[in-house]
């Protein structure tokens, strides 16, 4: 027997790599949330590759605090195991509010209902012409006063304008023209002025009323298509958010369609719960059979309606 087979070898299971993995991201996160992470780990030989679905704090620094704990979680693997363990491959789930008490400006801001329930475009085009007009303009009489208290004459321009005004008569094309357009940037400027400018974002609930904060509509349809799609026996679905109200739509591919139904409706508001938007959307959910699906047998138990049965017992 030689020397090498007496001393043996060490075999590091994946369960006890995926279990320091994420103790370490517990570690690594400066303020814990309530759900703890959860990840899958692989052992090749002397590799190890970790993959970790966590939670972040809100609000933080997503990137740096990502950054941050990848690194953690590879040098603390790296160090209990001896393994090369690579950074790992990070999915967040959800962002959690820090519970701190809210601030007496956010608990005044709630009574009062002060804060911002949506963003406003800041209409920099609209402004800066509105502006360069009015300055126009106001160059243009300071320099007829001036003009008049200097020289005791006033400009050409005001002179002639004022004559081929008083000549125009209301049936003029000209007249026409002018009082057309001017009533086209009268309808532009009332619609800028009440539409919000920034329709595809919708804004967060925030604990302080110095804070603001926004989701994409987009954002919010992958979350909750996403949370739908985990349904067991859900193959397609399409999710469409609009501003006050969002519509899911889902192919059942196999299963109790009712079940199928009460599941989705459960996902779609936990994944908007999780949002925190600041006006809640009213959410409706249809689960449409597939055309391959087929009616279970009424012999046959569905596994997810028996659990969900012998729960509500």
């Amino acid at each position: 027997m030689t020397a090498a087979a007496a001393r043996g070898s060490t075999t590091i299971a994946d369960k006890a790599v995926r279990k320091i993995a994420e103790r370490a991201a517990q570690e690594a996160l400066a303020a814990p949330t309530a759900d703890r992470p959860r990840g899958s780990a692989a052992v090749d030989g002397r590799r190890a590759t970790v993959a970790l679905r966590v939670a972040l704090p809100y609000p933080a620094a997503l990137s740096d605090t990502a950054r941050r704990m990848q690194e953690h979680v590879a040098a603390r693997t790296r160090h209990l195991t001896g393994l090369d363990v690579a950074p790992p491959r990070l999915t967040v789930t959800r962002l959690e509010a820090r519970n701190a008490a809210p601030e007496p400006a956010a608990q005044e801001a709630s009574k009062t209902g002060s804060s911002r329930r949506r963003w406003w475009s800041a209409r920099r085009v609209p402004t800066a012409g509105l502006i360069l007009l009015a300055g126009a303009a106001c160059a243009a009489v300071t320099i007829d006063v001036i003009r008049v208290h200097t020289t005791g004459q006033g400009a050409a321009w005001r002179a002639s304008a004022v004559d081929r005004l008083a000549g125009l008569r209301v049936d003029n094309v000209g007249v026409t023209v002018a009082a057309l357009v001017a009533a086209a940037l009268g309808v532009v400027s009332l619609v800028l002025a009440f539409t919000p400018g920034r329709r595809r974002l919708l804004a967060l609930a925030t604990d302080s009323a110095c804070q603001s904060a926004v989701i994409d509509r987009l954002t919010v349809a992958t979350l909750v298509r996403d949370a739908v799609g985990c349904v067991d026996g859900v193959a397609e679905v399409r999710v469409r958010v609009r501003r006050r109200r969002i519509t899911v739509r889902a192919r059942l591919a196999f299963g109790d369609q009712e079940s199928a139904q009460r599941r989705s409706v459960s996902a779609a508001e936990r994944a908007l719960d999780g949002c925190r938007l600041r006006r809640s959307l009213r959410c409706s959910v249809t689960v449409r059979p597939a055309p391959a699906w087929q009616a279970p047998h009424p012999d046959s138990s569905d596994p997810v309606a028996a659990d969900e049965k012998g729960r509500t017992a």
